[in-house]
């Protein structure tokens, strides 16, 4: 009875993880908070009644107007007059310019598989689902000037790791002691 329980329902059995970064239960949630921002309109107050405020969410770094001129400085192949407006508002606005990048994920991981090849180290099998996001807001005198997302709506990850030896794959290296 043992034997079945270890080959049949273990799987349970096996660890999991999630990591939830945001007060966003999806990547639609999260795009339609920030595609919602109305550029030379919205607000610090609007920002933070759809949930982005830096000191209520985890995950949202609070750019200088160095940093963001560290990331918008025209190269080579890009000249000034190709950066969007909201870009060029923040910049020329000194100190008053401030950004505002957030990250947001809903990550779960769980091995997947045989629990007693699992257990033994023979073979493990991993599966990563969940979606990330990321967006830029760009402000002036707490408005909004700029704001752009980006991400994976869609994260399905497998791995999958084969050891043949099992329990005695990590040994060998263990057991060298160098001079």
């Amino acid at each position: 009875m043992l034997l079945a329980l270890l080959m049949g329902g273990c799987s349970s059995l096996l660890p999991r993880a999630r990591n939830e970064s945001s007060s966003f239960k999806s990547f639609e949630e999260a795009r339609n908070a920030i595609d919602g921002l109305v550029p030379m309109k919205s607000n610090v107050a609007e920002l933070s009644r759809l949930g982005i405020d830096p000191t209520q969410q985890p995950n949202i770094t609070i750019l200088t107007q160095a940093d963001v001129v560290r990331r918008f400085v025209p190269s080579a192949l890009l000249k000034r007059e190709d950066l969007d407006p909201g870009v060029l508002a923040c910049l020329e606005a000194r100190d008053a310019c401030r950004g505002w990048e957030m990250t947001a994920s809903r990550i779960n991981k769980k091995r997947t598989g045989n629990f007693l090849a699992d257990f033994t180290n023979f073979s493990r099998h991993a599966e990563t689902t969940g979606w990330r996001f990321n967006a830029l807001i760009l402000l002036v005198n707490d408005v909004v000037v700029y704001r752009a997302w980006g991400g994976q709506p869609s994260v399905n990850e497998k791995e999958v790791s084969t050891n043949p030896l099992g329990p005695l794959q990590e040994m060998g290296p263990a057991i060298i002691v160098n001079p």
